[in-house]
């Protein structure tokens, strides 16, 4: 499946970002940003069906067709908010919605709850708060976040002999998507390499976090959320099991069956979410 859309590169003042544009030119301006070690195809879906809006969907640095970062740098979610908001200024919005889904969406709340004045609107997927941790566990955790950055140096992505390999090993990832979805991040997902196909995606984002924040200081870029904002929580997706997190949360919230890739997973899935978003942007 493969959906035509104009495609970008932002020269930010560090980095070089890929991304695609959906929408009328006068739409209200969007920044839209997929999970983990997924792409702009993330929206392929579910973009085109969202009305009145002017969507930059991002590659997020180290992804898709997006630049790695340099050689000693890492991939945090204050990295990633850094990017977005040079997105923002690069695009001359002063004032901006968000739509991200798992990562995306984390990355949307803390800036939101950063610099609320810069967000108009919040459109979540099965999102929220990053994975948090206990503040006795942060020594440790670092220690060990630091030997694993030592040893990826003797790790090697795999390699497959065809896209159709590489698409069913997408399929029973981490998250398991559909064929279609697969097939869709494989499109911008991989590159060819000597013996067939490999990911473009840097290594150093299969890294686990160095650094945790505590439940409380997480829920603290929640609480400072002053726009409007609608989550949408997959049935059989991962927020779902997170029934005090979400008893939690002033958000409006629906949820919707299927699962973490709702959006993306199947056309169905997309039209559900995309009915819950137009209705979301259509209020004044």
């Amino acid at each position: 499946m493969s959906v035509p859309v104009e495609e970008v590169r932002l020269s930010l003042p560090h980095i070089e970002l890929a991304a695609h544009l959906f929408g009328p030119e006068d739409g209200q301006p969007v920044i839209a940003l997929h999970g983990w070690l997924d792409n702009a195809n993330s929206f392929a879906r579910l973009a085109p069906q969202l009305k009145g809006l002017r969507i930059v969907a991002l590659d997020l640095a180290g992804h898709g067709h997006s630049d790695h970062r340099p050689l000693g740098a890492g991939y945090t979610l204050w990295d990633y908010v850094h990017d977005v908001l040079h997105v923002a200024e690069q695009l001359g919005w002063q004032r901006f919605s968000l739509l991200g889904h798992s990562l995306g969406a984390i990355i949307s709340v803390v800036l939101a709850g950063a610099l609320p004045e810069r967000v108009t609107r919040l459109a979540l997927i099965d999102g929220v708060i990053p994975p948090t941790g206990e503040a006795s566990h942060a020594a440790e955790r670092l220690g060990m976040a630091l030997q694993a950055q030592l040893n990826l140096s003797n790790k090697r992505k795999p390699v497959y002999s065809d896209m159709e390999r590489a698409v069913e090993a997408r399929m029973k990832g981490l998250v398991a998507v559909s064929r279609e979805a697969a097939e869709l991040l494989a499109q911008r997902g991989l590159m060819p390499v000597p013996g067939g196909y490999t990911w473009r995606s840097d290594s150093r984002l299969t890294l686990a976090s160095p650094m945790r924040l505590t439940r409380e200081q997480a829920m603290a870029f929640v609480q400072r959320v002053s726009c409007p904002t609608h989550l949408v929580v997959a049935g059989q997706g991962m927020l779902a099991q997170h029934s005090e997190l979400l008893s939690q949360l002033t958000f409006e919230t629906t949820t919707l069956p299927g699962g973490h890739h709702l959006h993306l997973n199947d056309e169905e899935g997309a039209r559900a979410v995309a009915d819950c978003f137009n209705r979301f942007y259509a209020v004044p």
